[in-house]
């Protein structure tokens, strides 16, 4: 169906009116007539005519067109946990020993009935995404982590190693949505996990297939770990269901919450959460590219670090970058260090690292099984009985998971240097390239 701007819908309406004023005296047309010739004037079809007719008829108004829906990007379309099933795909392959590509990966990709298929180009917008870049090897070019990313792995396995040898009380935090909607699909029925549900929760539980979007939803927020859930620090409330769920939350929301939380946690406790947004709000701003000069300098006087007045911008940030990390704690890890609990982030789309995914897999999975009404007043009670639930043993099992995973990732990046230095092509003595993960839908991939 065509659609006509507000403009063009007016004059439609005034050629109609033309059409039936200057129509000659002595001839009685119909309607019908009419709007035929009008549209035989502009050109366009008689359908067209008649429905912008009508509805200026019924509410002698013209209505703008609706907006076109914007279509999903492949980003938008999947999920965090597909996003971390496709990294666990391309690692899977250094853990054998060889070199992932991305034809490779799509072909396990589109092979696993519950990732979503999609072609060559697609998965490299999604590979790009998670930060994977190129190394030269041979024919191809083999898929790996970005260096920033790599690394924040090693720190994160290493720190939370250090922290149990120290047998420290480790908590997971996250947030996740049900809405009214949610129930149990076809894909669901099965009391069998397979595919990526079988390689991530290994028969901890069914996983329950993704609620509809629509209608609005409930946020859930909570925290919990080898004794289950802290007891009274669920956070529920009830947004719209639009748009992605994390839009729902704010770094204040989540701010309250994580200060009322604190004090029930253990002395000397871990806290582990992902890098969203509102957990990760810095405590103060730092200079950069886009603030003015003057505001470059108040901030480095504020700091008591001296300059010289005819220092360019660029001189001045450099002094910026010099102490930079000084003054970009965040607000939620200064909280919990003044309570003598630390912060642990997780490493992006590294959700098998977090046992209460495993723990949501099995209260969206409650939820779906029982919700026969539709209703969110029921859905809330649901929900409130899911989470009450699930036990210690539960809590530990999925943390037991967990610590295997740990285990596996931890010599993946010697397994990945392995399997790279025995393929790679060095000529130069530095054939890893940002060239080659910035042009991803072009990459040679021959196998």
């Amino acid at each position: 169906m065509s659609h006509f701007s507000e403009s063009e819908k007016l004059m439609i309406i005034n050629v109609f009116k033309y059409v039936k004023e200057s129509w000659p005296a002595d001839k009685y047309p119909s309607k019908q007539e009419m709007k035929d010739k009008t549209a035989d004037i502009l050109g366009i079809s008689k359908s067209a005519v008649y429905r912008i007719l009508n509805e200026y008829t019924k509410t002698e108004t013209v209505k703008p067109a609706a907006a076109p829906k914007k279509r999903m990007s492949i980003i938008e379309k999947i999920d965090d946990f597909d996003k971390s099933c496709i990294r666990k795909i391309v690692q899977s392959f250094y853990l054998k020993g060889e070199l992932p590509t991305a034809k490779k990966v799509l072909q396990v990709v589109n092979a696993d009935e519950s990732l979503p298929s999609m072609g060559l180009t697609s998965l490299k917008k999604v590979l790009k995404h998670l930060k994977f870049k190129y190394v030269k090897r041979r024919r191809n070019n083999a898929l790996i982590d970005r260096d920033d990313i790599a690394l924040w792995r090693i720190k994160y396995l290493k720190n939370m190693k250090t922290f149990r040898e120290q047998g420290r009380p480790i908590y997971y935090l996250d947030e996740t949505w049900v809405n009214a909607g949610h129930t149990v699909g076809k894909v669901g029925e099965d009391t069998t996990v397979k595919s990526r549900k079988q390689a991530f929760l290994e028969g901890l539980s069914t996983g329950a297939k993704n609620p509809t979007s629509k209608g609005n939803r409930l946020i859930i927020l909570h925290i919990g770990g080898e004794e289950g859930f802290v007891p009274e620090s669920e956070l529920v409330f009830e947004c719209k269901g639009t748009g992605d769920y994390h839009e729902s939350m704010n770094a204040a929301k989540f701010e309250n919450w994580f200060k009322e939380m604190l004090p029930r946690l253990e002395p000397n406790a871990v806290v582990v959460m992902d890098n969203a947004s509102y957990h990760s709000r810095r405590k103060e701003k730092t200079p950069v590219t886009s603030w003015n000069k003057t505001n470059i300098q108040k901030w480095l006087t504020s700091k008591k670090i001296t300059y010289e007045p005819k220092e360019t911008k660029v001189q001045l940030l450099e002094k910026v970058k010099g102490v930079k990390t000084e003054y970009q704690s965040y607000v939620i890890d200064e909280m919990a260090k003044e309570v003598g609990v630390e912060v642990l982030r997780l490493p992006p789309y590294h959700c098998e690292l977090n046992p209460i995914e495993l723990v949501w897999a099995d209260v969206k999975g409650y939820v779906a099984r029982n919700n026969t009404t539709f209703k969110m007043v029921d859905v809330k009670k649901l929900l409130q009985e899911a989470l009450k639930n699930i036990t210690p043993e539960k809590w530990k099992n999925c943390i037991s998971h967990v610590k295997k995973e740990e285990i596996k990732l931890g010599g993946l990046d010697n397994n990945i240097d392995k399997t790279i230095d025995s393929f790679i092509i060095n000529v130069t003595g530095e054939t890893s390239s940002e060239e080659s993960s910035s042009s991803d839908t072009t990459e040679s991939d021959s196998d």
